[in-house]
Parts: structure tokens; sequence; C-alpha cells
């Protein structure tokens, strides 16, 4: 049988994010989840944060809530790659909140058209194994909220572009023809979550939304690194983006 007729998006499951996580009162409605590292660090230190819950895995991560604009913001450190972003997306709509906003890097199918632009995916190639657990199988997972998220980008006048992404499991097998054939289909970048994280938005009927940044670039004779090494600035600019961002949607 084809892997993809094994797929069962049907029946009921074995292992909820109910047995892990619970439901807590009064949880903040929206959160950001942020892959850097150095970023969660700026939230740490911010004089209003606060620890008001954690994520269980191997090593557990605190979920912080700060005040924004007049709206109280969950904000936790996201897992690299599809399927650990769900697991923890998953306990995350558990404990209470209905809105997400991923941002974060990713690679360039166009080095002419990414730099400088954060880039708002459309669609995204699934690429990997975890959306198809959660809707039937397709080549691509279109996002229901990039239209709402480019009208608030607008409203706070940052310069970005829409278009499709490629979703991959495995970073290190990005292979010149499977990039050229993503590139053809219209996608500007690459990176390793958007499909899954999409794909539990439609399942579950909450809203996911999510921007990125190109850092390396694919659109080239050999791998460029770019603009990988990020600096505080940037950190300190892309988290308040990020928080102007979710307080508005």
């Amino acid at each position: 049988m084809s892997i993809i007729n094994a797929f069962d998006i049907k029946s009921e499951p074995i292992l909820t994010p109910e047995h892990i996580a619970q439901k807590i009162d009064n949880f903040p409605e929206t959160a950001v989840a942020i892959f850097d590292d150095k970023i969660i660090e700026l939230v740490k230190n911010r004089k209003d944060t606060e620890i008001i819950s954690y994520l269980s895995n191997t090593q557990p991560r605190n979920i912080y809530k700060i005040e924004h604009k007049n709206k109280t913001l969950a904000v936790y450190e996201n897992l690299m790659g599809g399927a650990a972003s769900v697991a923890l997306l998953e306990m995350m709509i558990v404990k209470g909140t209905r809105k997400f906003l991923f941002f974060g890097t990713c690679g360039s199918l166009d080095k002419n058209v990414s730099s400088g632009n954060f880039i708002i995916p459309t669609a995204a190639y699934r690429d990997e194994g975890t959306s198809y657990h959660y809707l039937g199988a397709s080549d691509y997972v279109e996002i229901k909220t990039a239209d709402r998220l480019s009208q608030i980008m607008r409203e706070l006048n940052l310069p970005h572009l829409k278009a499709k992404t490629w979703t991959t499991d495995a970073i290190f097998r990005e292979t010149k023809n499977n990039m050229l054939k993503r590139k053809n289909e219209g996608c500007l970048t690459v990176e390793m979550e958007c499909a899954s994280i999409m794909a539990v938005g439609q399942f579950r009927n909450i809203e996911v939304y999510q921007f990125l940044y190109a850092e390396d670039n694919l659109d080239c004779l050999e791998w460029e690194l770019r603009n990988r090494i990020v600096t505080l600035d940037s950190r300190e600019k892309y988290l308040n983006i990020a928080l102007d961002i979710a307080s508005m949607i």
C-alpha cells in the first residue's frame, strides 16, 4: 500500500494532547512562537515578563506572558521541524490559545526578490510527513490567514511579499532539482514547519499566522550564508514587529 494511502485522519487517536497538557483558566488567547533562543532571552529580560506555564518535552520549555499594546500575549520558544512544532502547538491549544504567530528565518529560492522583505506564505508545499496526519493528501496546503497578515503588515508599513513556500523535513536534502521545481511553481522560500502548523490550524479550527525573513540563499551555484549572522538590534526589531502583529490578529 502506498504511504499516501496509509494516513488516517478520521479515526480517534490513542494519545491526545489532553493526556499531556491541561487547560488553564484565563490563558492568553494569542501566542507568539519564536525559533531564536537569543530572541527568547530578550523576552525573558523584559521587566513585565511572567512565567505562566511550561511545555513538556525532554527539556521543559517555559511559557511567558507579556503585555503589549494593551493585549496579553503568551510567548514560547519553538522547536525546529514540523513534527516538533506541532507537538508544542497542540499542547498550547489545550492550554487555551486560539491564535498563533510563528516567525523565523528561511532559505531563499530567488536571490533577487526576497532580500529586504518579509515573506508571507500563501501556500506550503508538503514535503514533510506531519501535515498528512491532519489533512488529506495534496501537494500544497493553502494558508487561509495570509491575506489578513498582509493587511496587518500594510497597516504597520512593513515591506513584504506573498508567495508559496516549500516545507521540507530534510534540511540536508534540499537538492538542486527539487529547488528548481519548487521555484518554477512559485515558491520563494524553503523552511521546515509551515505546512505542518497550517494543517493543524485547519484541523483544529484555530488561526495560525506565519511570516519569514530570508537568511541563507539556495538560488546560486553553491549555497550562500548571506544573512545568517543576525545582530542583537535585528533581533530586537524582529521581536517588536512580531509583538505588534500579534497584538492585532
